[in-house]
């Protein structure tokens, strides 16, 4: 990644590998989770967002989803999509959150230079 601060669907899909990795979830419940997770620093990711980075995570080979139905009341059914890893989803995930934690320290730097020189 060269880019000059990370870009934020790479911080999405680290945050969902890392998700994934605990708790078979589906997407809403993944939106839900993150929405929390960035409230307090202003920043609400947006359901396109996040169904864009699975999209992503999914057509690199580190996900795969599965449909199933879930009753939500006697009178009917939802389908929902729940996403795991592939077979060597586990072991591409975590080369690319090591590469996104690279590119995040890199950016770090230069946010702290930035405000040390300016402020």
């Amino acid at each position: 990644m060269n880019h000059f601060l990370t870009k934020q669907r790479a911080i999405l899909k680290v945050y969902l590998i890392s998700l994934i990795e605990r708790k078979k979830m589906y997407g809403l419940q993944y939106l839900n989770e993150l929405r929390e997770t960035f409230k307090p620093y202003g920043y609400v990711p947006k359901h396109s967002e996040i169904y864009k980075a699975l999209h992503e995570l999914t057509s690199e080979g580190v996900v795969y989803r599965t449909r199933k139905l879930r009753s939500e009341d006697k009178e009917g059914f939802q389908e929902i999509i729940y996403y795991q890893f592939t077979e060597k989803g586990y072991e591409k995930g975590q080369l690319y959150k090591r590469q996104v934690k690279t590119d995040l320290e890199r950016s770090r730097d230069i946010i702290e230079k930035v405000l040390k020189d300016n402020y």
